[in-house]
């Protein structure tokens, strides 16, 4: 299983309707490429004022590596990027497969 998180600065003229386009585009990722497993979409509410200005984070889940390698070149990734792209400032992206879930 692979995470893939895009911390996320949106450009100020973007907007509420802007945001749920995206929203939805990232959404539908689960039924348009073959092992999206899942899509989170969050906006920072963290009290510590540590963020640096971006202001949304989304976490994809992805079955495998394959998974991973399908979404990267898959028509349906370049069209979310059509829509996606042109209100972003400035973005971070990290991937990490999962080892383990730790718990108490």
């Amino acid at each position: 299983m692979i995470r893939h998180i895009l911390l996320v600065k949106f450009k100020p003229e973007s907007n509420e309707a802007d945001f749920g386009e995206i929203r939805e585009e990232f959404a539908s990722m689960t039924e348009r490429v073959e092992g999206v497993e899942s899509v989170e979409w969050g906006e920072n509410d963290s009290p510590e004022g540590k963020n640096q200005g971006f202001t949304h984070v989304i976490l994809m889940t992805l079955k495998d590596e394959a998974a991973r390698q399908r979404y990267l070149v898959d028509p349906e990734h370049d069209a979310l990027k059509e829509v996606f792209g042109p209100h972003i400032e400035d973005i971070i992206v990290v991937d990490y497969s999962l080892v383990a879930e730790l718990h108490d």
